[in-house]
């Protein structure tokens, strides 16, 4: 029942606020403009950018109602979540503005963001060997180090795939899904809560922005379920006690990730600066086959979902 509850009022918030948020985004005319020079920009009519705001609130509502973590670790959820969503809100105003946000203060204040998870004790902190069955506890230096970089690399690669109507939504959503089933599978409630509060959330998000979309949630939106989806494998799946369900949470985000490293790797062979936008990612390449947008969202939900099952069965392997 209190999953069912956390999901019920993250969608309802979410499904009642966007709306309010689309007419407040019109009035202060924060909107993504269309730009016919832009090959990343395939809308044509202005799009309000304010729903990472009721994303957030929906999250924030539902875990604060149904989570059971402790004061500490829940205002450090909150806090870091708040930040990532603040520094995305002024880039989201930037590019309203036809400006660029500097990339290094974004980085700094979501690893800032991070690091207030791994003081809370949420992060990776060893595996088990799996030929003797000994837990293997990292040194704290590395436990800090891959803690960072998991989060800030996920919350990256989110926001990098919201590039096409629907599309970051989805795939966070899926993601979310297959999170929860890992959750309980193992019998952990909390991330249980934080999964089923984001599914929520990006349920009723895609309501408004499945194409042609209403409403957009921006860096902001992006940058945070990518930042809570981190939290919730670090919380949850980074927990296992075998090597091979290491590979959980990255299959679970496979699309995101494994697209967003080849495009890394190609703009670094191009010497490009890896946070230049440009028109790389595989849904605008799929685009440029041929496919139309329907069908490119399709292609790649088709093959979140078939990652997201394959994690799944890692999960239940007795290995």
């Amino acid at each position: 029942m209190p999953y069912i509850a956390a999901f019920v009022v993250s969608f309802v918030f979410v499904l009642i606020t966007i709306p309010l948020l689309r007419k407040w985004a019109i009035r202060l005319d924060f909107v993504d403009k269309p730009r016919p020079d832009s090959e990343r920009k395939l809308h044509r009519e202005p799009v309000p950018l304010m729903a990472g705001i009721a994303l957030f609130g929906g999250f924030a509502i539902s875990y604060i109602l149904f989570m059971d973590a402790g004061l500490w670790k829940m205002t450090a959820v909150m806090a870091g979540s708040l930040l990532v969503l603040g520094i995305g809100l002024i880039d989201d105003w930037y590019k309203v503005s036809r400006r660029e946000f500097p990339a290094l203060p974004k980085m700094i204040v979501q690893l800032a963001a991070a690091l207030i998870i791994y003081m809370a004790g949420i992060r990776f902190s060893g595996f088990s060997n799996p030929f003797n069955d000994q837990y293997i506890l990292l040194p704290d230096w590395l436990q800090l180090v891959l803690t960072l970089l998991w989060i800030f690399g996920v919350t990256t690669v989110i926001n990098f795939s919201d590039g096409m109507d629907g599309l970051a939504g989805s795939l966070a959503t899926i993601s979310a899904v297959t999170l929860f089933i890992v959750a309980m599978t193992q019998g952990q409630g909390g991330s249980a809560v934080m999964a089923i509060s984001l599914v929520g959330v990006g349920l009723a998000y895609l309501r408004y922005n499945k194409p042609p979309a209403k409403v957009y949630m921006g860096d902001s939106g992006a940058t945070f379920l990518g930042f809570v989806l981190a939290i919730i494998a670090l919380d949850g799946a980074f927990k296992q006690a075998t090597l091979l369900s290491l590979f959980v949470p990255i299959l679970a985000l496979g699309v995101p990730i494994f697209d967003n490293i080849f495009v890394v790797i190609k703009r670094m062979i191009n010497g490009k600066p890896i946070y230049e936008a440009d028109a790389t990612q595989i849904h605008y390449r799929l685009l440029s086959s041929g496919l139309n947008q329907q069908q490119v969202l399709l292609v790649l939900c088709l093959i979140s979902a078939c990652l997201s099952l394959s994690s799944i069965i890692l999960v239940l392997l007795p290995v």
